[in-house]
């Protein structure tokens, strides 16, 4: 494929899936930096910053070329290299390091090295050093934090390697990186990307119909919530800004930064490809642009939710959901088990069931097999295949769910005219493939609106 248009183009579609360097300049872009376009001879292009800056390329202070929404093809694909990358950028690197990555693909680090070198430039070590860089970078720019504290928050073993990595990625000391600031104590502000069209209005309700008092709320244009993550509570704030999403955190640790925004990007489907969507699905569902599949913040909370959620209204999960969370945060595996009886305002059979899902071993992480996962909760008393779908779709991000016998579904196939047996509508949905997820978002839309 000739990459070359693209660039001539400043084409936005393509941000995120690949990257170009300069030979004359020394600098690697995003597709659509609206510096002057080089010429052909003195392009190189690489599948991943960090391939870039091994090549000994340094990002483009115009365009920011690691601030840019992920690829699609690792929401799209299921394979080790896909979970491996969801899994770098949840900082698993980070915090278990690469044996603690290797192991959860079911690979050996040599294994693992070879793959994701062979495929993306770099290795999962270097990908996610790239990754500490832009996690610094933003905690530079939007923080009053020391650059000390900022090295060890981004997850740099020592001062020294904070400072030559920013030196060689981005081509100066960090501290020439940072601009004058004044956000709220505990605050960092920040714009997400995404590929346009992006429809955030219907993304907010879904998530404000279906949010938990005193976790979530929403006042019509900011969506707030609380969250646990690996090193304490948090809270995140999003809304519509000027092209990208504006999203403000308050983190108890800065560590979690980089796990914070890559959840947050999930929960919202920033990194998704309207237009590869669009091709699929447009002649059969062309009223609605830019719908994204809406997931969560935690894998557990999506089992819970779909769980709790079977055979009931929508309102009424919100209401039984409210009674299990304690302290303005959804509980644990091991909180929810050590709640009383009482504390489930469902019936006995289906109270054993999220006790027994809350004592599985199961994955509920980005970076999952989605199939073993699928298994795995079908083998839960009192989980059927609805509910193992509605997990994998939510929890593990998979495009390509649809859940024919869902009422919502059946409604939203009747307004738009499409068969309602739940055999047929699957018969008929093979067109929509890889994106089922995306037209069961356009069946709930037409089935709310009928």
């Amino acid at each position: 494929m000739d990459l070359y248009p693209a660039i001539s183009g400043r084409d936005r579609r393509f941000d995120g899936t690949f990257w170009f360097g300069v030979t004359s300049t020394g600098v690697f872009c995003r597709p659509s930096c609206p510096a002057r376009t080089p010429k052909p001879q003195n392009v190189r292009f690489f599948p991943s910053p960090a391939a870039a800056t091994r090549a000994g390329f340094r990002a483009c202070r115009r365009c920011l070329p690691n601030a840019v929404p992920g690829s699609p093809q690792w929401d799209l694909r299921a394979d080790v290299t896909a979970r491996s990358m969801r899994l770098i950028a949840d900082g698993v690197v980070d915090r278990e390091g690469v044996p603690g990555l290797a192991n959860r693909v079911g690979y050996s680090e040599r294994q693992l090295n070879r793959l994701l070198t062979t495929e993306l430039g770099a290795g999962p070590l270097a990908l996610a050093r790239t990754q500490r860089a832009q996690t610094a970078r933003t905690l530079i720019e939007s923080t009053s934090l020391g650059l000390a504290q900022i090295a060890f928050a981004a997850g740099f073993g020592s001062v020294r390697q904070f400072n030559e990595t920013m030196l060689e990625v981005y081509g100066c000391p960090p501290s020439q990186l940072r601009r004058p600031v004044s956000p709220a104590a505990g605050e960092i502000r920040l714009k997400l990307a995404y590929r346009a069209p992006i429809d955030l209005p219907h993304l907010l309700r879904f998530l404000a119909d279906r949010a938990i008092t005193g976790v979530e709320e929403f006042d019509g244009a900011t969506y707030r919530r609380t969250l646990l993550l690996p090193h304490g509570r948090a809270s995140l704030a999003v809304a519509d800004g000027d092209g990208h999403v504006a999203a403000t955190l308050s983190l108890a640790d800065a560590r979690d930064l980089a796990p914070a925004v890559a959840r947050l990007r999930r929960l919202l489907d920033l990194d998704a490809d309207p237009q590869a969507v669009a091709t699929a699905l447009g002649p059969h569902f062309p009223a609605a642009a830019g719908v994204r599949v809406p997931h969560v913040i935690d894998g557990f909370e999506a089992a819970v939710r779909a769980v709790v959620g079977q055979q009931i209204s929508v309102a009424g999960a919100r209401t039984v959901l409210a009674k299990l969370c304690a302290d303005g945060l959804f509980p644990t595996p091991e909180q929810l088990l050590a709640l009383p009886d009482e504390a489930f305002a469902m019936p006995t059979r289906r109270r054993q069931t999220l006790r027994d899902l809350a004592g599985a071993s199961l994955d509920l992480s980005p970076g999952a097999d989605r199939a073993t996962t699928r298994a795995a909760l079908l083998e839960i008393p009192g989980i059927g295949p609805w509910t193992a779908d509605y997990v994998l779709m939510r929890a593990l991000g998979d495009p390509d769910v649809l859940l024919p016998t869902d009422l919502g579904t059946r409604h939203g196939a009747q307004a738009l005219g499409l068969p309602t047996d739940p055999e047929e509508l699957l018969a008929y949905a093979e067109r929509w493939r890889p994106w089922r997820s995306y037209a069961q978002m356009h069946l709930w839309r037409a089935a709310a609106a009928a």
